[in-house]
């Protein structure tokens, strides 16, 4: 018995010191070398934050550009999808009153070119982008609604794409908050 007791209590001694001290403080070591410290990178408006660059927001007032749904209202301190397949009904419900709603505040586009991040949760439920589909295809309602040219809200979606870090990996974005902020400075507000 002493032969198998002592190397078990031995390697698992050893694994707490590696798995609950060392890995955890090389980790966080880690994370002081990121910007603010592994804080999260925090967007300031006229001297307060008003958000996270990487946590989604909601925007339901049809003069802003909308964000993309999410399964756990936007609530980060729980992020998670909602674990509905495609087939399900109660999902496929949810998605089709989404559309509808999309539609009609967007009355010029049409229901096969409604991008589907607008109408469909991300995994996590809070991504705070949208693909440049989706900021172009609510920029006539955006613009409409603020009085704004056209040409001028679709050059203020062009100015906030983000490219990819590494061309060929990845897809171009654009952070719903910043564009937002953005859109609120043109007018001043």
């Amino acid at each position: 018995m002493k032969t198998h007791l002592l190397p078990a209590l031995r390697l698992t001694l050893a694994l707490l010191l590696v798995c609950c001290v060392a890995y955890p403080a090389l980790v966080w070591a880690g994370a002081q070398l990121a910007p603010n410290s592994g804080q999260g990178e925090t967007i300031r408006h006229n001297g307060r934050v008003v958000g996270y660059a990487n946590v989604g927001q909601k925007f339901d007032r049809p003069e802003y550009f909308n964000s993309r749904p999410s399964a756990v209202d936007y609530n980060a301190s729980g992020s998670a999808g909602s674990n509905k397949g495609p087939s399900n009904p109660e999902y496929l419900a949810t998605v089709h009153t989404r559309v509808e709603a999309f539609l009609s505040q967007n009355p010029t586009v049409k229901r096969a070119d409604v991008p589907a991040e607008l109408v469909t949760a991300s995994g996590s439920g809070l991504d705070p982008h949208l693909s440049p589909a989706g900021a172009y295809a609510q920029v006539e309602r955006v613009a409409r609604l603020r009085k704004l040219p056209v040409a001028q809200v679709r050059a203020l979606v062009a100015a906030h794409i983000e490219e990819p870090l590494i061309v060929f990996f990845g897809p171009a974005k654009v952070n719903v908050l910043r564009l937002n902020l953005a859109l609120d400075s043109l007018q001043g507000r």
